[in-house]
């Protein structure tokens, strides 16, 4: 039996890169782009969200990312 890690693992380094303020917001409250400012709003967790749900499904589906562990 062999387990597919490679979307689990995707999709956890995506959630922690692509968390609101933590390397970039998109939108920012006073410009286009903020780097490090460890800020949110409603609009920009909305954004990441989608920016988030492209990239896993290009990288898991398209790309085919696949990383099997055998027991």
């Amino acid at each position: 039996m062999t387990v597919d890690w490679g979307p689990v693992v995707v999709a956890v380094a995506l959630f922690i890169l692509l968390s609101p303020g933590l390397l970039f917001q998109l939108p920012a409250r006073h410009k286009v782009v903020e780097f490090g400012n460890m800020g949110t709003s409603g609009v920009a967790i909305l954004v990441h969200a989608i920016i988030y749900f492209c990239v896993l499904t290009v990288l898991t589906v398209a790309i085919g990312i696949h990383i099997r562990a055998y027991s």
